[in-house]
């Protein structure tokens, strides 16, 4: 079990945490703001948790969407935490609801999923093997 650790960069920061633990617990633990924030639609912020991480070398994280949020409009579109990033987490939020969302400090606004650090060496090619789903992309399963 990888061990984080966290640091309160604001004495109203909340450590992340995971609501169902156990065998069948949660993938990922909770992010809080910090403070209150009102997107305005098609506004995109970096809201503050108030929290640094020490990761461990071998761990990354990623913040990722909160469902209930997602259904309202309220998405995360970066979110990739290096192993020796220790400056504060803030969540890139954007609207995409036609309507203003406030956020307030103490609110779940998404998710930390820690993954395993794999580091990759590429090769250039001048082609690939030939699989069932080749180039097949985007909708090439009729979804």
């Amino acid at each position: 079990m990888p061990h984080v650790l966290v640091q309160k960069l604001h004495p109203d920061a909340q450590t992340p945490r995971y609501a169902h633990l156990g065998p069948w617990g949660d993938l990922a633990a909770d992010l809080y703001a910090v403070s209150s924030w009102t997107l305005q639609p098609g506004e995109t912020v970096a809201v503050p948790t108030g929290i640094a991480l020490g990761l461990p070398a071998d761990f990354g994280a990623l913040v990722e969407d909160r469902s209930g949020m997602a259904l309202r409009g309220l998405t995360t579109l970066a979110g990739v935490i290096d192993p020796g990033y220790r400056g504060e987490i803030k969540v890139v939020l954007t609207n995409l609801a036609e309507i203003p969302h406030t956020l307030f400090a103490g609110d779940r606004i998404a998710q930390l999923r820690l993954v395993k650090r794999i580091e990759a060496t590429f090769e250039i090619v001048e082609s690939l093997d030939e699989t069932i789903r080749s180039t097949g992309g985007f909708g090439s399963t009729g979804a």
